[in-house]
C-alpha cells in the first residue's frame, strides 16, 4: 500500500478505499445486468418477432420480384437465347444492340393505320380503354347511388364481369363473335338482315382493336364504380340541397358539384388503370392472340421470347414498357399528386 507522507496510511483510508473499490465493482457489474435484462426485454422480444415475421415476404419479395426485375435489365444488355441459355451468366455484353433491334423491329414501329405497331396500338389500347372504363363505372355509379329496389342485387350483378374469371369470360366473348352463323353477334344481324355473309369480327383490322377496348371497358368498369361510388356517399347532401335552391338543373349540379367532388378519385382511377391496361396480356391473348392489330407491348414482349427464343430483346422490350409506365408515374406524382397537396 503506498505511503502518505513517510507513514503508511490509517486504518480508515483503508476502509474507505475498499468501500469505494466495491461500490464501482458493483456498479459495473449491476450496469452489465442491466443490459442483459433489457436484452431480452419485451421491446427487444418484439423486434426479433417482427424480424422473424417479416424474413419470409422479404425472401419472397427478393427471389421472385427483385431478382428477376435486375436480371431482365442484365438480360437486356446481353447476348441472350437458347444457344446460351444453359450458361446465361457468360453471354456476350451487347450493350444497346437490344434495344436499337426491338425499336427497328416491323412488329413494334409504326407501318400503316391498320397495323400501328406494338407501341402506338399500346398507347390507344391503353387511354381508350381507360377512359371507357371510367366512363361507364362513372354512370353505373350514378345510377346505384340513387334510391331504388333491388339495389344491392345490381351492384352484385355489375360486379360480375370484373370478378369472374378471365378465361371463361373471353371464351364466351369468343362464342358471341363466331364468324359461324351459330356466333350470336351474325345470327343476330343476319336476322335483321344488316349483314349478308357472318364476319369474322376478331380477324379484322380495326375491329378486332375495337372490340377487345370494348371488352376492357366492361371487363373493368365494376372496379371505376366502386371507387366513385364510395366517394359518390360521402358527397354532402346539403351541396346538392344549395344548388338546387339556387335553381340549378340536374346537369349544372353535376357538373358544378358532382365533378369536383370525385376529381381525386378519378384521377387515381385513371393512373391505376392505365398501369394496369397497359401491362395487360390475358385479356388480348385469349381473344385475338395479339393478331389483326392487336399486338401490344406485353404480347410482342412475350413473342420475343418464347416464339422467336429471343430472351435478350423480350427483356429489352420489357424495359421499354417499365420506363413509359415510370414516366406515367412522374407524371402523376407531379401534377396530380400536387393539386391534390395544395387542395
Amino acid at each position: 500500500m503506498k505511503m502518505v507522507g513517510g507513514h503508511p496510511p490509517s486504518p480508515r483510508s483503508a476502509t474507505l478505499f475498499t468501500e469505494e473499490w466495491d461500490v464501482a465493482t458493483t456498479t459495473q457489474a449491476s450496469s452489465s445486468l442491466i443490459k442483459r435484462i433489457m436484452s431480452n426485454s419485451l421491446h427487444a422480444r418484439e423486434v426479433r418477432l417482427a424480424y422473424t415475421l417479416i424474413a419470409p415476404t422479404a425472401i419472397i419479395v427478393l427471389g421472385l420480384v427483385l431478382f428477376p426485375a435486375f436480371f431482365s435489365i442484365w438480360i437486356s444488355f446481353h447476348d441472350v437465347g437458347l444457344n446460351n441459355l444453359n450458361d446465361v451468366f457468360h453471354a456476350p455484353f451487347v450493350g444497346l444492340d437490344n434495344y436499337t433491334s426491338v425499336f427497328n423491329d416491323f412488329a413494334f414501329k409504326y407501318s400503316s393505320p391498320t397495323n400501328m405497331g406494338a407501341l402506338l396500338t399500346s398507347i390507344v389500347f391503353s387511354f381508350t380503354g381507360t377512359i371507357l372504363t371510367i366512363t361507364l363505372g362513372l354512370i353505373a355509379a350514378l345510377l346505384l347511388n340513387q334510391p331504388f329496389r333491388a339495389r344491392g342485387l345490381s351492384r352484385a350483378i355489375f360486379l360480375f364481369p370484373y370478378v369472374a374469371p378471365v378465361v371463361s369470360i373471353a371464351f364466351v366473348w369468343r362464342w358471341m363473335l363466331d364468324p359461324k352463323p351459330s356466333g350470336i353477334l351474325n345470327y343476330l344481324l343476319l336476322e335483321l338482315n344488316l349483314i349478308d355473309t357472318p364476319v369474322a369480327w376478331l380477324a379484322k383490322a380495326g375491329w378486332a382493336l375495337l372490340i377487345i377496348i370494348i371488352f376492357e371497358g366492361w371487363r373493368y368498369f365494376a372496379f371505376a364504380m366502386l371507387m366513385i361510388l364510395a366517394r359518390l356517399q360521402a358527397v354532402d347532401k346539403t351541396l346538392y340541397e344549395a344548388a338546387q335552391v339556387d335553381g340549378a338543373n340536374a346537369w349544372q349540379r353535376f357538373w358544378f358539384i358532382t365533378l369536383p367532388e370525385l376529381r381525386f378519385v378519378i384521377g387515381a382511377i385513371f393512373l391505376l388503370r392505365l398501369i394496369w391496361t397497359f401491362n395487360k396480356f390475358d385479356d388480348i391473348f385469349l381473344l385475338t392472340g395479339g393478331g389483326f392489330g392487336t399486338k401490344v407491348l406485353p404480347i410482342l414482349t412475350y413473342d420475343f421470347s418464347f416464339k422467336l427464343f429471343n430472351f435478350d430483346k423480350g427483356a429489352a422490350s420489357s424495359m421499354i414498357l417499365l420506363v413509359i409506365l415510370v414516366v406515367f408515374l412522374i407524371f402523376y406524382a407531379r401534377f396530380v399528386m400536387k393539386q391534390v397537396d395544395e387542395a
